[in-house]
């Protein structure tokens, strides 16, 4: 196995992922959940995000060019997907446990686009392309899977912060997080703005 290769991928996927980035919007969209709900959103979300990826490795190019879907398009629909989820946890709809599905938290947006969201999914396909053989693949394939169990431990162990915050520092914690997560969707809409405009461009 191709050892640079593998700290290649785990290190770039490692930093779009960005666990500690990952922490405070994970505890504010699970932080009022039980502690058993919050640890099966973890799973589910590591779960969805390692499948996305997966899916994308193999047959990404393949998919999307059957869909006639650019990667700019692809990318600008995580951040509209994330505005939403931004504009609850700013107004205070995501404080409700009552009125939260642990499930459709962990795939949407945990899971996706959080997790395997359009940078490491056009990283992953990159460095598909580039492989050479089977040695590679199964470089790239360990990679993605320790990327996804270092974020799951990241993820499962976020209940000693819970205990630390309590409600109170959960709920400012929660606008923190509407916020970050706010600047992070429209960076990918602009991103994705710039790179239609770049297309434009190209072709004419």
């Amino acid at each position: 196995m191709d050892l640079k290769l593998f700290g290649a991928v785990f290190v770039t996927l490692l930093v779009i992922v960005d666990p500690p980035g990952m922490l405070p919007i994970f505890l504010a969209l699970t932080g009022p959940l039980p502690a058993r709900d919050r640890n099966r959103a973890a799973w589910q979300a590591v779960a969805l995000a390692l499948g996305v990826i997966v899916v994308f490795a193999v047959a990404g190019q393949t998919l999307l060019a059957y869909l006639h879907v650019s990667l700019p398009a692809l990318q600008a629909a995580g951040g509209l997907l994330l505005v939403l989820v931004a504009l609850e946890l700013l107004t205070g709809k995501a404080d409700d446990p009552s009125q939260q599905s642990t499930s459709n938290i962990a795939l949407v947006p945990l899971g996706t686009p959080l997790l395997a969201g359009p940078g490491a999914i056009v990283a992953t396909m990159l460095f598909v392309q580039q492989a050479g053989g089977f040695t590679d693949y199964l470089a790239i394939a360990l990679a993605i899977v320790a990327v996804m169990a270092t974020v799951w431990v990241a993820l499962r162990f976020s209940g000693v912060i819970v205990k630390v915050l309590r409600p109170g520092g959960i709920e400012v914690l929660t606008r923190i997080a509407g916020l970050l997560l706010a600047a992070i969707a429209v960076q990918l809409i602009a991103d994705a703005v710039a790179a239609f405009v770049t297309q434009y461009v190209t072709t004419h």
